[in-house]
């Protein structure tokens, strides 16, 4: 899947100015806090609409404001993994994963529920409720129920921020797996660079709401 992003976009006293092509399959947004990363992935996912500019996905405009172009998140196909693994505290692991399936209805081929759980380790968890899960535990469920919604494109925002290394460590290993089973691009937000170092092709560094240079990652020259 193949990138071309050229926006402008401001957020209060925030500013984003990006002009980028990325080409994965796994590309990380790599900076510091305030660098407009998470900003930058929002706009991926339709989540907010720039001021101005383009964001082109393999030929499709998903937003193009001079001819009045906006795809809205529904139709583009995205699962979304975010800091905090946002799973619904009343239901069980398993009607967690299943929400991801309700929401592949109509989207073809998908993968199932026993691939994922068993990619993610997760059949020992499946009758619990989140608040009985470590954050790990959490993240991975997380993921399962992202990939269950045969996604496009997974855009994954510093999954790992609100873990400790132990727990980082933990679940690095599963979104490697998930990188190397499955043929879905991934756009990966951090700002450890031993993280996107070890799953990225490419990295892009933001700084400022600008990007400050694009290079391969270690695993591009594998």
């Amino acid at each position: 899947m193949s990138f071309d992003i050229g926006i402008r976009h401001r957020a209060g006293d925030f500013a984003l100015d990006v002009s980028l092509s990325l080409k994965g399959p796994v590309s990380a947004l790599f900076g510091p806090s305030g660098a407009g990363k998470t900003t930058l992935l929002n706009l991926l996912a339709g989540l907010a609409r720039p001021r101005e500019g383009r964001i082109v996905i393999d030929g499709e405009p998903w937003c193009d404001t001079a001819a009045d172009i906006f795809v809205p998140p529904h139709r583009r196909r995205i699962g979304y993994v975010f800091q905090d693994a946002r799973l619904f505290p009343h239901l069980s692991v398993r009607r967690n994963l299943n929400y991801g399936r309700w929401l592949a209805r109509g989207r073809g081929k998908t993968v199932t529920l026993d691939e994922v759980t068993a990619l993610l380790g997760l059949e020992p968890l499946l009758a619990r409720r989140p608040g009985a899960l470590s954050g790990g535990e959490q993240q991975r469920v997380a993921i399962g129920r992202a990939l269950l919604t045969n996604p496009r494109l997974i855009l994954m925002d510093e999954p790992l921020s609100a873990l400790d290394a132990a727990r980082r460590a933990e679940i690095l290993p599963f979104i490697e797996r998930l990188r190397d089973r499955f043929a879905i691009p991934i756009v990966y937000v951090s700002h450890a660079i031993d993280e996107v170092e070890r799953i990225a092709d490419e990295i892009v560094s933001l700084e400022g709401g600008r990007v400050t240079g694009v290079r391969r990652g270690l695993r591009a020259g594998k």
